[in-house]
């Protein structure tokens, strides 16, 4: 199983990252802030303007380090990819299926699945925590839709029709998350999934944990030799993780939708830490966002028991198993893609 490395995220905006020898160096006006070796490192995410030198991109894509930038609010803006070293007999096999409506959708339905199990477990986990201080009937009534969905995806083979529960699941499960908010209602009150900009603080805060969990999962499947910007769900699009969309799919109501929950109900973060700018869009400031990942990074240590490689794992190395397991569906080692289902 590979070993769960080091994470390093630069929130500072006026940091520049270079590279000593073997060591990575965060300097701040001139001044070195802190050395990190390089040899234990995974990812590198970085929210600063001024970037990281050519000398650091260099080694990051010969020891096979992700690299992603993001602006200091948290969205997209380039991942710095070395040669593709995946098994081209894989990624053939891979693109043969993303154009095979048959095959494809077979994918499709196992990411949905997982998905809306997940979904409705994350309801299913709140009435049995809080079952005497949450709307129940309400919650109830939307895990029973999602529990009937779930039995209608096997048999659909039709792209719009799966499209539809698709939107209709995702529709009542954020239909009732604002129940799910149980501390600080005035400052995170939640009424509808909006991105682009996220236009409340609630919705900030998916769309910056989305955003962490994409570039994990995109950098899982290029290390397991996948394509990640080839998906079977969502439609290639120039410049877009079709792939790690989907596959984050599955995850994100255990990973960021939990957390998300987590920081707000415990009073790690207020409402303080979110500004709206004159454009209606809402956007953490730097302490917030330093709180966020730190969250982040502590779930990503604790363990659970995979449900279907019946082996305990830490929760950061979902995206590498289900990677994993993805790239030995394709290539015909095991029937199916087995979904990651919360247990």
């Amino acid at each position: 199983m590979k070993k769960l490395l080091n994470t390093i995220y630069i929130t500072s905006p006026d940091v520049f990252v270079s590279l000593e020898g073997e060591t990575i160096v965060l300097k701040k006006e001139e001044q070195t802030a802190t050395k990190i070796p390089l040899h234990n490192i995974e990812n590198i995410v970085c929210f600063n303007y001024l970037g990281v030198s050519p000398a650091l991109m260099r080694a990051c894509i010969d020891k096979n380090i992700g690299l992603c930038f993001l602006t200091p609010h948290g969205k997209f803006q380039a991942r710095i990819i070395g040669p593709v070293h995946g098994n081209v007999v894989l990624r053939k096999k891979q693109y043969f299926i993303s154009e095979d409506t048959k095959t494809s959708i077979m994918y499709s339905k196992s990411f949905l699945l997982g998905k809306i199990g997940n979904a409705r477990k994350v309801l299913e986990r709140a009435l049995r925590d809080h079952d005497m201080v949450i709307n129940s009937k309400k919650i109830e009534e939307a895990s029973a839709f999602l529990k009937e969905v779930l039995k209608m995806i096997p048999d659909c083979n039709d792209p719009g029709e799966l499209f539809a529960f698709e939107g209709s699941a995702a529709k009542v499960y954020f239909g009732v998350f604002n129940e799910l908010i149980l501390q600080q209602k005035n400052d995170f009150y939640f009424t509808e999934r909006s991105r682009r900009p996220p236009l409340d603080n609630m919705n900030a805060l998916l769309s910056f944990l989305y955003t962490l969990l994409t570039h994990e999962v995109a950098s899982a499947l290029e290390t397991v030799g996948l394509d990640p910007y080839v998906g079977f769900l969502h439609q290639d699009r120039p410049g877009r993780v079709s792939l790690a969309l989907d596959m984050m799919e599955e995850l994100r109501p255990v990973l960021a939708d939990r957390v998300a929950l987590s920081l707000v109900n415990r009073k790690q973060i207020s409402g303080n830490g979110f500004v709206k700018k004159e454009s209606g869009g809402v956007i953490m400031d730097d302490e917030t966002r330093k709180i966020v990942i730190q969250s982040w990074q502590e779930k990503k240590q604790e363990t659970l028991t995979h449900p279907y490689l019946k082996e305990s794992v830490q929760y950061g190395l979902l995206p590498y198993v289900q990677a994993m397991l993805l790239a030995r569906s394709i290539r015909g080692d095991i029937d199916g893609y087995p979904p990651f289902f919360w247990t």
